[in-house]
């Protein structure tokens, strides 16, 4: 894996067509706005009650949350009817004929996941966890509706779901940062370690990786083209207190993305210290 410091005009073109980087001047953000047949088929609208769910499925969170999106006979066998829903204290309870078809992500095409470590990554593939939640985070509103499933008996199931301010989020300032990173062009130059570790496709060599380092003033070549309107996020197991890093994992579902930002707490805000594309 070769090194470099990233600074050429050349290396940083190429590197931005690669992590999909941004045209700063467009004001609207085009993972917000995408389609959703531009990322999926409009097979989702179907009913997929003839697809057969394999058991092992109900292992991975991940294997079995996109069954349930997608296939419309499993998602109303897995909810637990009648349904809690909580908003401001107040408790109500959806019965089977009014629940509506939910996809999640996957007319968006792509979700997120945040982590306290690399080793907090290591969860995703815990089969022990029983219990996980399914975030939609809509900014301007300051809120998160939280899709609670649990694993009862070996099976998951959708027990409840919760609408929250955003400010009562175990990641509440984390996202609040992110919010106006993903909104701000110079907020973004203004909250970056003094060097940004770097790993990407070689552009000379399609097999391999290379590392370097994004300085500052290399930054806008760099920067990627984040959602800033709404997010899905997971959570896997019990989400601990917000410590002093985060990393942001932004997943494509049926195009390939994957990009990876590393954010490092530094006294009473947040500072981008890694990028991996």
């Amino acid at each position: 894996m070769r090194r470099y410091l990233l600074f050429c005009p050349l290396v940083a073109i190429v590197l931005l067509a690669a992590c999909n980087g941004r045209d700063q001047s467009h004001t609207t953000n085009d993972l917000d706005t995408l389609s959703a047949d531009t990322l999926v088929a409009d097979s989702f609208d179907e009913d997929f009650s003839t697809v057969v769910v394999p058991k092992a499925a109900d292992e991975l969170f991940d294997d079995f949350i996109f069954n349930f999106a997608g296939n419309r006979k499993l998602q109303r066998e897995r909810i637990v009817f009648p349904l809690l829903t909580e908003q401001n204290g107040q408790q109500t309870y959806l019965s089977r004929s009014q629940w509506k078809m939910e996809h999640f992500f996957m007319r968006q095409g792509y979700y997120i996941l945040l982590f306290d470590s690399e080793r907090h990554m290591e969860i995703v593939k815990d089969t022990s966890i029983i219990r996980a939640v399914v975030e939609k985070i809509i900014f301007d509103e300051g809120t998160i509706q939280q899709y609670v499933f649990n694993r009862i008996r070996g099976t998951w199931m959708m027990t409840s779901i919760h609408k929250i301010p955003l400010t009562q989020s175990h990641n509440a300032t984390f996202l609040a940062f992110y919010h106006q990173f993903a909104c701000d062009p110079d907020f973004q130059a203004n909250h970056l370690e003094k060097t940004v570790g770097f790993e990407g496709p070689d552009p000379d060599d399609d097999f391999s990786q290379m590392e370097g380092i994004i300085t500052s003033d290399t930054w806008e070549a760099f920067a990627p083209q984040l959602p800033s309107k709404s997010l899905y996020n997971i959570v896997y197991g019990r989400p601990e207190q917000e410590g002093n890093q985060k990393i942001y994992v932004l997943r494509g579902i049926a195009n390939g993305l994957e990009l990876q930002m590393t954010f490092r707490r530094r006294g009473d805000t947040w500072r981008l210290s890694k990028l991996i594309t």
